[in-house]
């Protein structure tokens, strides 16, 4: 590190797990948001985090970015990393966290399932007002590391079906603006059209919905809701999910993208075949359940019920492409499923949301369940997991990264575990 005419020269020598660029100096490590490997940067310091000025000497690695909101919008960490190295890094991250859980196996190259682009995003809106009193809306993604909002027309990163979508967001925005509210505004594409949930404005007067209704017609939307409670649905969203034709729920949980989904589907479709009974456990509205219903008989937990009402409709009207597909509502945080009910099922597929599914893994660990799919979208939580199910006598196969959130430090996983065969030789192995 060297003093220069406006900050610092660092020296930077790879990505961080939040793709900031790391800096070795002689108080510590240094973050650089937008720096990369092999960079040489002009920054400005302060305590372990570093203000990117200039790029001094840039790596053989870096690229141009390919969207002008790049550095300014925080949607996007990474776009100026060739693609072999940035796939390396991705890859890292969830070496070394299962590394770091002492846990050493296979994992497989990083698979783009990045596809057309992300099918839904959120925006936030809010209202500015001048000295005047006189009002600005502001619509879109977050300044990087702040709180305040960059407006955006487009968005390189979104899907075809995602073209309105800014211009929809903004016209709710604007529609509501007279409540003075902060808004997240989450549109999702489907196959009939914009599906849009607004969240934060509260109860609505009949003025604000008259608005929602008039921008609903003008825009083509397919459906409006407020945090979930629908206010027009001049079409029912519908999503292919296998040989399934799902309704999904005003503002449920999908996959990112379309590819993703698929990706991931087929990743936990492939552990478990052979097996008779599936257990889908954290369903959702069954990205997996529908697609694992095509070979096995399925029974899917969730806590959430309007999603699992979704799931058991689109299995209905699927039959009799799909075997029976059963239901439960049910907290599996605070009531996983014990070792005694896990023992009908010959495999067990699980996608917890980030924090992990520490008591299902214990109690999963307790298990004689011979295959365990876990689908992750946090490879901390995930390696914390596969701790659990090592040392309860699971050998972890093979980790899958999947990367459907391009340009972004997440990352996915499908990790497989066995039980060993009684002379089989032990993978996974934990380290020290």
């Amino acid at each position: 590190m060297s003093a220069g005419l406006r900050g610092v020269v660092l020296d930077i020598e790879k990505l961080g797990q939040r793709g900031e660029g790391v800096a070795r100096t002689d108080r510590g490590l240094v973050f650089v948001p937008y720096a990369l490997p092999g960079d040489t940067v002009r920054a400005e310091v302060e305590g372990e985090r570093g203000l990117l000025i200039e790029v001094v000497k840039p790596s053989a690695d870096r690229v141009a970015p390919f969207c002008e909101h790049y550095g300014v919008c925080g949607g996007c960490a990474v776009q100026a990393l060739a693609q072999a190295p940035y796939a390396a890094w991705k890859r890292d991250v969830l070496v070394q966290a299962l590394a770091h859980a002492k846990i050493e196996t296979d994992v497989a190259p990083l698979v783009d399932a990045h596809g057309e682009g992300r099918r839904r995003a959120t925006f936030h809106a809010r209202v500015r007002r001048d000295a005047l009193a006189r009002a600005t809306v502001e619509c879109g993604f977050m300044r990087a590391r702040a709180h305040d909002i960059v407006d955006i027309d487009e968005c390189p990163v979104l899907a075809p079906q995602m073209a309105g979508a800014p211009r929809a967001a903004r016209a709710i925005a604007v529609a509501l603006a007279h409540l003075n509210k902060p808004l997240d505004i989450v549109v999702t594409a489907t196959d009939t059209g914009l599906d849009v949930d607004v969240r934060g404005c509260g109860a609505l007067d009949p003025a604000a919905s008259a608005r929602l209704l008039a921008e609903a017609e003008r825009l083509d939307l397919a459906r409006v809701s407020n945090h979930g409670s629908i206010v027009i649905e001049r079409r029912a969203p519908q999503l292919a999910m296998g040989k399934a034709l799902l309704s999904p729920p005003p503002g449920v949980f999908l996959q990112a993208t379309r590819e993703g989904e698929e990706t991931l589907a087929r990743l936990a479709v492939e552990a478990v075949e052979g097996a008779r009974r599936v257990a889908d456990l954290f369903a959702g509205v069954g990205t997996f359940a529908l697609r694992l219903a095509e070979r096995s008989q399925v029974h899917a937990v969730e806590s959430e019920k309007a999603a699992l009402v979704a799931l058991a409709r689109a299995a209905g009207r699927a039959s009799p492409a799909l075997k029976p597909v059963s239901s439960e509502t049910r907290d599996l945080f605070r009531r996983p499923m014990g070792a005694e009910e896990l023992a009908p099922f010959d495999a067990v597929v699980f996608d917890p949301p980030r924090a992990g599914a520490e008591a299902q893994a214990r109690e999963l660990a307790r298990s004689q369940v011979p295959i365990v799919a876990a689908v992750s979208c946090n490879p901390q939580t995930l390696a914390r997991d596969a701790r659990i199910l090592l040392d309860g006598g699971y050998e972890l196969e093979k980790a899958t990264p999947v990367d459907q959130f391009r340009h972004s430090p997440h990352v996915e996983t499908v990790a497989v575990f066995r039980r060993p065969k009684p002379k089989g030789r032990r993978k996974g192995r934990l380290l020290g």
